[in-house]
This record gives structure tokens, C-alpha cells and sequence, in this order.
């Protein structure tokens, strides 16, 4: 894979529209491939997203990300987020190689993605309980996996925000 200022060629192409994701997973799941999904904001990627994503990348064959666009991230977390903007999210979410494709919405939560998608795992942190994972029951119906995974200690944005203000002030 060739670098270019510390990303990978074409990871650009890893970001796709909802329709490209679902003929890609549908061709991917004609191959025997089991398709993972999660999704996030993914404001400031820290060590917690990575370690999460990797682990989340090894239950499959192919890691599809659900990414909120930054709109949604207003309604969900207020006007101060994302502090990131989307485009930025998105590069940086494509350059890690554990991410096989991002599909961008729009809505508040992933639930017509999900259902567009049907990826065969679907895959949350553990302070989401299962029953209040959107998608879940899609993903059941389908005959798939709900999961949670452990979360790093001390590793989330707001952790990262309140640190910047803490030492560089208001």
C-alpha cells in the first residue's frame, strides 16, 4: 500500500454511499465474507476508537463504519460538536486499515442503514446494553450477531475535550 503524507492511497475510496455499501456487502456475503458493522461520531479518535474498532474489525472479514454526519452530531451533542468536521472524521476513519468501507447518514440513529445494509454482525461498545442497540432486532431478524465490546478505561472524546480545557483554558 503506498503512503502519501501519512495516508494510504485510496482510502478515499473507502468512503461510499449507503447504495455502493450494500451492493459491495452483497457481493462480499456471496463470497462466504461475514460483514461487521458499528457506527459513531468518531469526533477526536483516540486510543479507545482504535483499540474498539480493531477488535471490532476482528469478528469478520469486512468492518463497515456508519458514520454521523455532522449535522446529526449537532442534534445529538449540541452546537459545540463535532469539533471535527466531517470530511476530517472521515479521512482519518479511511486510513486506518482496519476500516473496509464508512457509510455517511444523516439520521439521528443507524437504524435505516442497518436495515439497508444487513451486515451480519453488529457491533456496539459496552456501555450500550444490548436491548438499546438500535438496529439489534434487524439484525436478529436477519439471523445475525449483537455484540459489545469492552471499552478502554478513561479513553473517550469528552475525556480528550475536558483535558484541552483543563490545560489550555476557556
Amino acid at each position: 500500500m503506498e503512503i502519501i503524507l501519512g495516508v494510504p492511497r485510496n482510502s478515499e475510496k473507502k468512503i461510499v454511499t449507503a447504495n455502493e455499501a450494500k451492493e459491495l456487502i452483497a457481493k462480499w456475503q456471496q463470497q462466504g465474507r461475514k460483514i461487521v458493522f458499528t457506527n459513531g461520531c468518531f469526533d477526536i479518535l483516540h486510543k479507545g476508537h482504535v483499540q474498539y474498532l480493531a477488535a471490532a474489525r476482528k469478528l469478520g472479514d469486512a468492518l463497515i463504519i456508519g458514520l454521523n454526519s455532522d449535522a446529526s452530531i449537532k442534534r445529538l451533542k449540541g452546537n459545540l460538536r463535532p469539533i471535527l468536521p466531517l470530511e476530517e472524521r472521515a479521512a482519518i476513519l479511511a486510513s486506518l486499515e482496519c476500516v473496509d468501507l464508512i457509510v455517511i447518514f444523516e439520521e439521528d440513529d443507524p437504524g435505516k442503514l442497518i436495515a439497508t445494509l444487513k451486515p451480519k454482525i453488529l457491533v456496539k461498545g459496552a456501555d450500550w446494553s444490548e436491548n438499546k442497540i438500535i438496529g439489534s432486532d434487524t439484525i436478529k431478524a436477519l439471523g445475525g450477531e449483537v455484540l459489545t465490546l469492552p471499552l478502554v478505561s478513561g479513553c473517550s472524546t469528552t475525556n480528550v475535550i475536558n483535558t484541552i480545557l483543563e490545560r489550555y483554558g476557556k
